[in-house]
């Protein structure tokens, strides 16, 4: 199989950001993901926010676990420090290189797979910590990789592409980051790239847990049991020496609505979502008053988008464990091992 790649010559004109860098030069690899995928949509909203707020890529590190979503830091800021772990175990990796290195920008790419299920005690730690840290689930309700079972946020009541009815309740990401302590908390929508880059640039400025749920439709289980035109229904229908699938062109779904506006959104497999704005009066300073609201638009079958919570006082996992202001990665053996007596000091105040 041959995959495109992307020259890396960039036209003399393209626009530069005040650090000397272009708009190109915080793109990765050619996306390897269905055609449509609202992963891409975030991809080009992470580059765009890093582009805006002139980040300098050597300074980020982008890390991931294990999922079609945590495949998207290969195809954005490719000149980034990157690390791709074992599922569900991203947090606890980027908790380690933070403590060592606080010099760099954290950036975490999940999804609800990787965070919600075998990742769910890992996302809670890095949340109560306060780990200093920009951490994206890509929110799409299914495994991707693995045909499409149901993730941990699936709505009850949802259909699989096998026509198999979800019982079991979602958890809610959004109000576990408020319950654990995160300090920046906003939703946002793939396809509604006005409103996701801010979050994302607000993120990266943030210190300390900064958490987005960025639902994110997925094109490839989109069939319904009974159609005609399903995959399932052909192979019943026809003798074949081979069994094929085909993930077909979908256009990205792409939104624009005001604030505090309702927008009901289609998506590539007939369902629905209903998604509000928050009002530009909205107060995100409140932590109790953003999960009532949360709440109360939930029960009335909306989902809510916006930055929904931030802390403007807000103190990272550093400042909770009193560290080095300089980087342990840099520290001499010296300053690393002070020697038998402090190590006395340290074991005296334990007793």
């Amino acid at each position: 199989m041959t995959y495109l790649a992307k020259p890396k010559l960039h036209h003399p004109s393209l626009p530069q950001n005040k650090v000397g860098y272009t708009r190109r030069d915080y793109e990765g690899k050619v996306s390897t993901l269905c055609a449509g995928c609202g992963h891409d949509s975030i991809s080009a909203a992470i580059i765009q926010a890093c582009w805006e707020l002139e980040i300098q890529p050597h300074r980020l590190a982008k890390l991931s676990g294990i999922g079609c979503s945590s495949k998207t830091p290969d195809y954005f800021l490719g000149n980034s420090h990157g690390f791709n772990s074992v599922h569900g175990r991203m947090p606890s990796v980027l908790t380690g290189a933070n403590l060592a290195n606080r010099d760099l920008i954290y950036l975490g790419v999940s999804g609800d797979g990787d965070s919600a299920s075998i990742g769910l005690g890992q996302f809670a730690h890095s949340m109560r910590r306060g780990v200093n840290m920009t951490y994206i689930v890509e929110n799409n309700g299914v495994y991707g990789l693995t045909k499409g079972q149901f993730s941990a946020t699936a709505d009850q009541g949802s259909k699989s592409k096998r026509g198999v009815t979800n019982t079991d309740s979602p958890l809610d990401l959004i109000n576990l980051a408020l319950q654990l302590g995160a300090t920046y908390v906003g939703r946002g929508f793939s396809g509604d790239k006005q409103q996701l880059v801010p979050l994302i640039k607000g993120a990266l400025a943030h210190r300390g847990a900064a958490f987005l749920d960025v639902i994110s439709p997925c094109v490839a289980f989109n069939n319904h049991p009974g159609s005609t035109k399903s995959y399932d229904y052909v192979r019943e229908h026809n003798e074949a020496v081979n069994r094929l699938d085909f993930m077909p062109h979908r256009e990205e779904i792409a939104v624009d609505y005001a604030a505090g506006d309702v927008i009901e959104v289609v998506q590539h497999d007939g369902t629905v979502l209903r998604l509000r704005k928050l009002e530009r009066g909205y107060d995100p300073t409140e932590r109790i008053a953003a999960m009532n609201q949360i709440q109360q638009r939930q029960a009335q079958g909306e989902i809510l988008t916006g930055l929904l919570y931030v802390d403007p006082e807000p103190v990272d996992l550093h400042a909770h464990l009193e560290t080095s202001e300089l980087p342990f990665n840099i520290l001499s053996e010296r300053e690393l091992c002070p020697g038998s007596a402090m190590l006395e000091k340290i074991n005296a105040s334990l007793r």
